[in-house]
């Protein structure tokens, strides 16, 4: 090993040391040979198929091919007489390892060729485990592997002992959210490497959910007392023992002469450090990935693995491209590469449409409406198109309005992960809240009225502790009418004084929206402000971001109920009639989808409604690295565009929007960034016969993206150029501002240095000029 790479491992990895002897490396036994390659490749994949033995890192574009070409690699390199059990190939999950397996099988049939074993890291890392355990490393453990249900319910139990007491009741009523923290979080730990006071920081919780750090040990505790293991421990408990025990480092490593790894965007830190461990001196490695596609940081995943620290730890590694995508046209590419070019984050490979690749079409509507406009566009699809189509959210609370108005027009659609609008918590308080308000009490039964009590008490959460809470539910539900009457006449001074306030500001509510007779987006309005129900969200949120999502949810729902124009009454009918609809099994149908969820897929037709700076990019935290928090937004809009094939619709605001009380704060600075109109224009002369005219004419402001896309497609393009990329003038120079974590502000001084904005909601912060372009875009 390299001494800067000996280096490198023994300040990051203490424990790291070489075996004694490293085995001969094998050479090349042939001079290459492509005469079996296809004729359909192209030179990339053929120059990447042929490379010779060393390491290297691959960076593939979306829709690039690179199955087939992985696939072909192999068969090359086994032509050339390399040992198939030597060779490793490592894929990120099994679906991806069963069609790798099936695409290698069609690309070596007849060959007579041993094909090598494809894995996923857990396969192997279950094996390392198994291994570490015979040998006397780690100690034995059940081959009943850990299920999904075992560890929720594990870590449902610890929530319950840990948490503080004040988040009892939230914790009873969100079982799912909070098994869902406590097991991410768990796994986190593992994928990372990091002590969980680490994760804990960077998470960014409050401090009332830092039980989960006990929780953490607490659980380990347990799973190590029972001998059981996780699906995340097949990783990690193997990786620390390999970690610890230097004579495991000799016993893994050196065993391979070749490993291929899949997805490397999405590799995490103990992912990397296994490839590190068995890799050794020995092995040459080919990664495959897309920085440009890093989604899943949430994971562990980050773009350094592929973009730095695997050219610092393998040697002087050969960079190889696949810029071809066979998957959209001109016009998406041009896009798409407008877009993420903002970022530095990554490596400077543009996009290009192969010449196979049938035009896609692209469509930017600046609109007031997302949902209507996406009603606009399934009008025009026909029932067998819906089911080619997708729309993908960056979060779940912007299906509201839009699946409500699908199922109101009968238009038949699918949701990723089974969620539901009408199904939300949020929907079912408020329509708990137009029941008691409309005084249709009296005709439920009691189940029924005692259901709609813990709702309302919890909309926002009163401040009793459960025992009471449920005490006072089954008292009002004893009643068909004046639930109001009933908490004024409490003893508000036998309360702790803020459930007394809160129940008093309820009561006072309830009786002055009793018979309400004007629209219900009103009714909502008026309960949502004097209950400080916003701020209660907030109080009892995990994080930022779920606290958003549901205010967002109440929101979208009262937009939709707005443009209805009903009472309180035609709220009741009109709901009731949907959530009939919605229990109908309605086969096909557009997708409803968040783009985390869409990673390696694709669909005739994307809809990507949001394009907003309330949701892409979405807020940042303020505790954010704002620049690195827009590279990764826009990260996640170049994956939800790159899965179209055929039609792209992006939906935005006019460019005249100005920021709104409920939070819309106008169009994404992504829309610019995108040049929608020059990507177009290009996009369509290539398409077209234009394609032999050079140079090509165009209208829109020339950019160094545009023009480098055109020099390889072989033409060169005539028009206007900007001096710079900062063809504005600066931020400072206009009147309104947005900053990227404290939202819209106005500017009120500057000098040389720095300049001065007093945001909305009442501060005033200075801020250098020199760093302004990253935080900042002017309003109009």
């Amino acid at each position: 090993m390299h001494g800067g790479l000996l280096s490198i491992m023994r300040d990051r990895y203490p424990h790291y040391q070489l075996p004694s002897t490293i085995p001969a490396m094998p050479t090349n036994p042939q001079i290459p040979d492509t005469s079996n390659l296809p004729d359909f490749l192209t030179d990339e994949q053929r120059a990447i198929i042929t490379a010779g033995y060393e390491h290297s890192v691959i960076t593939a574009v979306a829709g690039s091919g690179k199955t087939s070409t992985l696939a072909w690699r192999i068969r090359y390199l086994l032509e050339q007489g390399h040992d198939p059990d030597r060779m490793l190939v490592l894929m990120f999950n099994r679906s991806a390892r069963v069609d790798f397996g099936r695409k290698l099988q069609e690309v070596c049939h007849q060959s007579g060729l041993a094909l090598p074993e494809i894995r996923t890291y857990h396969a192997m890392g279950l094996r390392l485990y198994k291994r570490f355990v015979r040998e006397g490393y780690l100690p034995g453990f059940s081959e009943k592997i850990l299920s999904e249900q075992e560890i929720s319910f594990q870590a449902w139990q610890l929530t319950r002992r840990l948490a503080p007491e004040d988040l009892a009741d939230e914790i009873r009523r969100n079982k799912k959210d909070f098994v869902e923290t406590a097991t991410g979080f768990i796994d986190l730990v593992k994928t990372t490497l990091s002590p969980a006071e680490i994760v804990f920081e960077e998470l960014g919780y409050s401090d009332k959910h830092r039980y989960l750090i006990d929780l953490f040990h607490s659980f380990e505790q347990w799973r190590k007392s029972q001998s059981r293991i996780s699906y995340a421990d097949m990783l990690y408990e193997p990786v620390m023992a390999i970690h610890q025990n230097p004579p495991l480092q000799r016993l893994v490593g050196n065993k391979m002469d070749l490993i291929l790894v899949d997805e490397y965007q999405d590799t995490n830190e103990i992912q990397h450090l296994l490839l590190r461990y068995v890799a050794g001196d020995r092995a040459r490695v080919t990664v495959v990935g897309d920085p440009d596609q890093t989604i899943y940081e949430f994971r562990g995943a980050k773009p350094e693995f592929i973009l730095k620290r695997f050219s610092d730890e393998f040697e002087s590694p050969l960079e190889q491209t696949l810029s071809y995508t066979f998957r959209y046209g001109h016009r998406v590419a041009l896009v798409a590469n407008h877009l993420i070019c903002h970022n530095t984050g990554r490596k400077d490979v543009l996009c290009h449409s192969h010449p196979s690749t049938p035009d896609t079409a692209i469509h930017l509507h600046r609109v007031e409406s997302d949902s209507d406009q996406v009603l606009q566009i399934l009008k025009k699809q026909s029932h067998e198109s819906l089911s080619a189509t997708a729309i993908l959210f960056r979060v779940w609370s912007q299906s509201v309005p839009i699946e409500l108005k699908l199922l109101a027009r009968q238009i038949p659609y699918r949701i990723d992960a089974g969620k539901g609008a009408l199904f939300s918590r949020e929907v079912q308080a408020i329509t708990a809240l137009l029941m008691v308000v409309t005084g249709k009490l009296g005709q439920l039964p009691d189940a029924d009225r005692l259901e709609l009590a813990r709702l309302l008490l919890r909309f926002p959460h009163v401040g009793l502790k459960e025992p009471e809470l449920e005490n006072l539910a089954q008292f009002l539900a004893g009643f068909g009418e004046a639930w109001h009457e009933r908490i004024l006449a409490m003893d508000f001074d036998a309360l702790a004084p803020m459930p007394a306030r809160k129940l008093r500001k309820l009561g006072e509510v309830l009786g002055q929206l009793s018979g309400f007779k004007g629209p219900v987006a009103g009714l909502i309005s008026v309960y949502a402000e004097h209950t400080d129900l916003y701020e209660g969200i907030r109080s009892l949120a995990l994080t930022h971001e779920s606290a958003e999502e549901r205010i967002d949810t109440v929101q979208g729902f009262r937009q939709y109920l707005k443009g209805l124009d009903v009472d309180a009454e035609g709220a009741l009918t009109h709901l009731k009639t949907l959530k009939q609809q919605a229990g109908e099994n309605k086969e096909g149908g557009v997708l409803l989808s968040t783009i985390h969820r869409t990673k390696g897929l694709e669909w005739p037709v994307v809809i990507i409604p949001g394009l907003q700076e309330k949701y892409l990019p979405y807020s940042p935290r303020s505790h954010d690295d704002a620049r690195a928090f827009l590279e990764s937004e826009r990260r996640l809009l170049y994956v939800a565009m790159t899965r179209t094939r055929e039609t792209l619709h992006l939906i935005s605001r006019p460019v005249s929007k100005r920021p709104h009380l409920d939070g819309d704060q106008g169009p994404s600075r992504f829309v610019e960034e995108c040049c929608f109109e020059l990507s177009e224009e290009l996009g369509q002369h290539l398409d077209s016969d234009g394609r032999t005219a050079s140079p090509i004419k165009l209208e829109a402001p020339l950019t160094p993206v545009s023009q480098r896309y055109a020099q390889r497609e072989g033409v060169s393009l005539e028009g206007t150029t900007p001096a710079t990329d900062d063809r504005q003038a600066p931020v400072w120079h206009s009147q309104r501002v947005s900053h990227a974590i404290f939202g819209a502000g106005s500017i009120v001084g500057e000098d040389e240095s720095s300049f001065e904005v007093r945001f909305d909601n009442g501060d005033t912060l200075n801020f250098s000029k020199k760093s302004a372009h990253l935080y900042f875009t002017t309003l109009a």
